[in-house]
């Protein structure tokens, strides 16, 4: 039997169909296993670049649909009869542990959850997500963390778009984030990875990573970005909330973070520590979203030469070898953690989206069914694995933080993995996520 910790559901799939924004101008954008959670987007008007991933699809990935049906967004009650109006603030209780259900409500069932993750547990006064289960891991009861409250916003766009709370509701609530992120600290325009819920003041994130965290800072913008393009009513609430996003995502330096005109983009910059952290950001991996928004940038963008010669640059950029019958375009062999083909497609669709080097859908698709495959094959034996526990990711597990993939396989499966990969293998996520509910509660 597997260990099995906490988790945290922000599976793709909770995501709505939104349109895309018009763009002036095209860029780019036998041991024991664990199974363990995960720790903690429309993309701007782009500058005029030739940055290459394109696509003319949504920027958030539709359910997928699959030999059991369509995954379609249902009522809560839809699930099991309930008292609480679905519109109630804070957001209607979902029966605890129904059984039977079938695979529609199931994953309703795992969305509406997610989302009250981010919603009945974010910070009171800023509204922003929680790092992990703060007291849990000694972080206190006001650290919130950056990214993760962008994953916090595609959630609550989800869940209006899904009638779990009201479209007023949830742009109020949006407004006040949005409201408190105005005052909070920045650097250049770029936020912490974790700050102070209550003051908005930074809380390191190490000895060093004490200011702008541009990886984090662009998680939050894609969340920020498809609020703006989804809240698109002409009352008041909408119409102050899309100019504080747009105050926000103007305001954010990116040329800065090219450490004086080098062509790559830099992790942290600190007014305490400078570039210390000096950590410049190569491909593959989860930070394609900060190149393609740097180069969407209405004030300070950078160039195309930057995706090109940094991201595209990196000694793990390319890959092409074959593994488990499926090729790989890009990245470490067998392709890395899963969250590298998850966390930059919150915000952009890969359906269609290609440029000179790879085509998105398939890199992401491949990646995740080489991922399957390892757990599968199981070559190390660990009790556990199989068809319906599957997923290798950075989570925390019963001896600490690891960002795992079937090159770093310690025993524990993260269930973020196949539920968030719902876009690119239905069939095998909804066979994880029965087994996660039905087998192991």
């Amino acid at each position: 039997m597997p260990r099995i910790s906490s988790i945290l559901l922000f599976a793709m799939t909770a995501l709505p169909h939104i349109p895309r924004a018009q763009n002036p101008a095209g860029a780019a954008p036998t041991p024991n296993t664990s199974v363990a959670p995960t720790p903690n987007s429309s993309v701007g008007s782009p500058s005029n670049s030739s940055l290459a991933p394109t696509s003319n699809s949504s920027l958030a990935s539709p359910s997928p649909t699959s030999n059991y049906g369509e995954i379609a967004p249902i009522k809560p009650n839809s699930i099991q009869d309930t008292s609480a109006p679905p519109h109630s603030h804070p957001a209607a209780p979902v029966p605890s542990r129904p059984r039977h259900l079938s695979d529609t409500a199931l994953l309703d069932l795992t969305e509406h959850q997610t989302f009250r993750y981010f919603w009945d547990f974010a910070h009171p006064i800023s509204g922003m997500a929680r790092e992990r289960s703060n007291t849990t891991f000694g972080y206190g009861n006001e650290v919130v963390t950056t990214g993760g409250t962008g994953f916090g916003v595609m959630s609550i766009i989800a869940a209006t778009d899904r009638k779990y709370i009201g479209r007023d509701t949830a742009a109020k609530r949006l407004l006040k984030l949005v409201s408190f992120l105005s005052k909070a600290d920045s650097y250049h325009g770029v936020f912490p990875h974790w700050m102070n819920g209550a003051t908005g003041r930074t809380i390191p994130f190490g000895r060093k990573d004490d200011g702008a965290d541009l990886v984090e800072t662009s998680y939050l913008m894609q969340g920020l970005l498809c609020a703006r393009q989804y809240f698109d009513g002409a009352n008041p609430v909408e119409h102050a909330l899309r100019n504080r996003i747009n105050q926000l995502w103007n305001d954010i330096e990116w040329d800065w973070f090219t450490r004086g005109g080098q062509d790559v983009l830099y992790w942290h910059w600190s007014p305490n520590n400078g570039w210390a952290m000096n950590f410049p950001v190569h491909g593959w991996n989860e930070c394609l979203i900060m190149y393609v928004l740097a180069a969407s940038g209405t004030r300070y963008p950078v160039s195309a030469s930057v995706y090109h010669n940094g991201w595209a640059s990196g000694n793990f950029f390319r890959n092409g070898r074959t593994f488990y019958g499926f090729t790989l375009p890009l990245g470490f062999d067998y392709g890395g953690p899963l969250f590298f083909s998850q966390y930059s497609f919150l915000g952009l669709d890969p359906h269609g989206l290609k440029d000179r080097y790879a085509d998105y859908w398939l890199q992401n698709t491949h990646h995740t069914l080489i991922n399957h495959a390892y757990c599968v094959d199981n070559p190390k034996k660990f009790t556990g694995y199989g068809a319906d526990c599957w997923g290798l990711t950075a989570c925390d597990t019963y001896n600490g933080y690891n960002a795992y993939s079937p090159t770093n396989d310690a025993g524990t499966i993260a269930p973020t993995a196949a539920l968030a990969a719902f876009p690119y293998t239905p069939e095998y996520s909804m066979k994880a996520l029965r087994h996660y509910y039905d087998d192991l509660g």
